[in-house]
């Protein structure tokens, strides 16, 4: 049974006292998760041990970072590296989101290495992989999307691969409150899937957990994850309103219903 997974994005969004207040709301709400299923937080770097504390006692709660560097440790002044992360009790590091790969120009080479270098230092890659709308419109999201998988991901071994979390993001879809139909999104989740089992095999690719992340709101979120393909979402502005976020989590409890599992 594979872990089906709401991730919070928060990306640099929040004062203390905003982020307190946010905190403090999900802390106080009920969730109906199974054992498989868990609740994602990822803040800005600085709330990342207040966060840590905050969640301690309930166990649906993982804390994740917005990114990590390619080394592990060093003079590159303004970077956070891998083993700091797990130091703090930080369990997962999403990769390769489409902000960082335009505005700060992310290669599929350096995203290899911090996948690497965040696998060695024990935390779980939640890697981003999606097509822009030039590429989509020309239907072509296939080979752009396999492409990034062979480039920054297909040289793991198959024990590295089990502890990476697929988000995909269809680039078009972030932020501009167009989301992609869910059928668009278990074509996809289902193209990845079956990557991964021509470059492994099809035991291993039914294990990993792939996440949809493009615009996921609690109007949209049921039907998202109602795809069989769907183990959850990496959730961008939605995450940061408490009632809305709770709704979409409360989807994925419906889904873990609805499929018997």
């Amino acid at each position: 049974m594979r872990k089906q997974i709401v991730a919070g994005n928060w990306k640099m969004h929040g004062t203390l006292d905003e982020v307190q207040l946010l905190a403090d709301q999900l802390h106080a709400a009920t969730f109906h998760l199974q054992h498989h299923q868990e609740i994602v937080i990822c803040p800005p770097f600085v709330y990342l041990m207040m966060l840590r504390e905050r969640f301690r006692d309930r166990r649906e709660f993982h804390i994740g970072a917005q990114n990590c560097y390619t080394e592990p440790s060093g003079a590159f002044t303004g970077e956070v590296a891998a083993p700091m992360l797990s130091s703090i009790g930080v369990e997962y590091v999403i990769i390769g989101h489409s902000e960082r790969r335009q505005y700060f120009h992310e290669t599929h080479d350096m995203l290899a290495r911090k996948i690497n270098i965040a696998l060695q230092s024990g935390l779980k890659p939640i890697f981003c992989c999606g097509e822009p709308l030039d590429i989509r419109q020309q239907q072509a999201q296939n080979a752009y999307v396999e492409k990034q998988l062979q480039e920054s991901l297909f040289h793991l071994s198959e024990e590295q691969l089990r502890q990476v979390v697929i988000a995909y993001e269809p680039v078009w879809a972030i932020g501009t409150g167009v989301n992609a139909t869910a059928q668009q999104a278990q074509e996809m989740h289902a193209f990845i899937r079956n990557a991964i089992a021509t470059r492994y095999h099809a035991a291993l690719a039914n294990d990993i957990t792939i996440l949809y992340g493009g615009s996921v709101k609690a109007s949209n979120a049921a039907e998202l994850f109602a795809c069989p393909d769907v183990d959850g979402g990496l959730v961008g502005g939605a995450s940061l309103k408490a009632e809305e976020f709770t709704r979409i989590v409360e989807a994925l409890a419906v889904k873990q219903t609805n499929r018997g599992l």
